[in-house]
């Protein structure tokens, strides 16, 4: 019998801080679609998560680096089906409740992904 290494979940090439970013975006949207102010939204403090993200993703151990990507990957899986539900509203206002609800989600996701590298 052999033992073969599960692929991993996330893409070939995929920067683990790209990754944040780009979620740490959608969840802006997010926001703003749930009616919440996000100018208080600092990209400087943003591109520094990422480039924490991408250092520590790397000295991490597999094993963290394969929960990680399972996190990421499941957080723009639905993260994507959330937003385009939301936006499947056309010209009805989106509604809040569930725009909040996705936020929640989001935030909660990057937490996890963040205490998984510490």
């Amino acid at each position: 019998m052999t033992h073969q290494a599960l692929p991993s979940a996330r893409p070939t090439g995929a920067d683990p801080g790209r990754q944040v970013a780009q979620l740490r975006e959608v969840l802006r949207l997010v926001r703003s679609i749930a009616g919440e102010d996000s100018r208080g939204v600092d990209h400087e403090s943003m591109l520094r998560e990422a480039a924490w993200v991408s250092e520590t993703y790397h000295r991490a151990l597999p094993v963290v680096q394969r929960r990680f990507d399972a996190l990421a990957g499941e957080a723009a899986g639905w993260a994507a089906a959330g937003v385009e539900a939301l936006l499947a509203a056309g010209d009805r206002a989106p509604p809040k409740a569930a725009a909040h609800r996705l936020a929640s989600q989001l935030d909660q996701a990057l937490a996890e992904m963040a205490q998984l590298l510490r």
